[in-house]
């Protein structure tokens, strides 16, 4: 039977493998995965009979080469992307107004690809129901819009 030091470290090193990889499995981030990892290298030389200074050595060493050689590749998979919408499809279409643009009084709808949507006018001017507009560019949900004629 092992000394209880002996116990004592293989109980440390086996409680730190599961809490890491239980806080692993409660988290998507892959926060902790390395560390696991380092648990499992500290725990085996414990096992093969190496010093506490070794076992800590190899725990920080394994968890270190683990995080310098997968985080930069995890953080490129885990990253959140842009989700591109249809809506930066309207940039540079043309509308036609269905609701009169007036930036003072924050009214004005226009009709692009088949879907209305808010509309202000780019260089503040007053733009009748029925005129054909392009889209300049997306402000939030409105769409900025010149007169056709207008248009650079």
């Amino acid at each position: 039977m092992l000394p209880l030091s002996d116990t004592g470290l293989t109980i440390l090193w086996i409680v730190l493998l599961v809490v890491f990889l239980v806080l692993e499995a409660a988290t998507t981030q892959l926060v902790s995965i390395w560390f696991a990892v380092g648990a499992l290298a500290a725990l085996l030389a414990h096992l093969f009979g190496l010093n506490e200074i070794w076992q800590m050595a190899l725990f920080v060493l394994v968890s270190g080469i683990c995080v310098a050689a997968t985080r930069p590749f995890v953080k490129k998979l885990t990253a959140s992307k842009l989700q591109k919408t249809n809506a930066d499809r309207c940039i540079g279409a043309d509308a036609v107004v269905t609701e009169e643009i007036n930036n003072l009084k924050a009214q004005g709808q226009v009709k692009t690809l088949g879907n209305v949507w808010t509309a202000r006018a780019a260089d503040d001017a007053v733009i009748p129901e029925g005129t054909v507009v392009t889209v300049e560019k997306m402000d939030g949900v409105k769409l900025i819009v010149r007169k056709k004629d207008e248009t650079k």
